[in-house]
């Protein structure tokens, strides 16, 4: 398995309010971490950074006291992001220039070729297998309630001048529900978590052809192109491939 990972501050933003975190492959347990945070001051910074290695140490300290069936696993992300979102709620209320802070949030499990996922936000996660790319998470968002519904089309959305309203976000209320998803993982299927940055400034068809045509340099590549865009928010990228 080969992985890329970086985060870039993009053009126009002055802190780079998401973070990440993936494993470092010495261990079975391969886990992948991405957080888009906000809020005022310098909540966003702390929102995402705090949710990821909460996500982070709580499925680290618990994955080998379950047992590794796919409903104990899909269970134990969906607890790590509700203890997560405590744990940043709590942080919020503790200080007044954080209240209104939190974050998005994809959690990534690869295990027994299969890809565990929760998801909270408008980061995504997409799967490219046998040349189709397909997107896994669904946004929690404004627009994509108006797509929902078809009061919109999923082109209109692209322009929508309320794009980036959150729905739904990690510790912004004492209780969040996240999407869970359990997807195959094949030998060749690359996977691609990635925040809005990304998103708001390539299309599907675009991330899809720069990763099957850059395998060795692919994070980079899409960030780069990214900021050539504008850049109006910070990129990040983790890229998997199931060599």
């Amino acid at each position: 398995m080969k992985v890329f990972a970086n985060s870039d501050i993009g053009k126009a933003r002055d802190l780079n309010e998401d973070f990440y975190y993936i494993s470092d492959g010495q261990n079975y347990l391969k886990l992948y971490i991405l957080a888009d945070g906000m809020g005022g001051y310098n909540g966003g910074e702390i929102a995402s950074k705090l949710a990821t290695l909460s996500v982070k140490g709580y499925i680290e300290s618990n994955f080998d006291k379950i047992e590794h069936t796919k409903e104990a696993i899909i269970e134990l992300i969906k607890n790590a992001i509700e203890y997560a979102n405590m744990v940043v709620y709590e942080k919020a209320k503790e200080n007044e220039e954080l209240s209104n802070m939190g974050t998005t949030i994809e959690v990534l499990v690869i295990y027994n070729n299969k890809l565990f996922i929760g998801h909270i936000g408008d980061s995504r996660i997409y799967r490219i297998r046998k040349n189709i790319i397909r997107k896994l998470t669904e946004d929690h968002s404004y627009v994509q309630e108006l797509v929902n519904d078809g009061t919109i089309t999923k082109e209109e959305a692209k322009n929508h001048p309320k794009k980036n309203m959150l729905m739904k976000a990690l510790g912004c209320t004492p209780y969040v529900e996240p999407d869970l998803t359990i997807k195959g993982f094949l030998k060749d299927d690359i996977v691609i978590i990635c925040s809005d940055g990304l998103t708001n400034m390539l299309s599907e068809e675009e991330i899809y052809n720069i990763v099957l045509q850059n395998r060795d340099n692919t994070g980079n590549i899409l960030i780069n192109r990214a900021n050539e865009l504008g850049g109006y928010d910070n990129i990040t990228v983790i890229v998997v491939y199931n060599d």
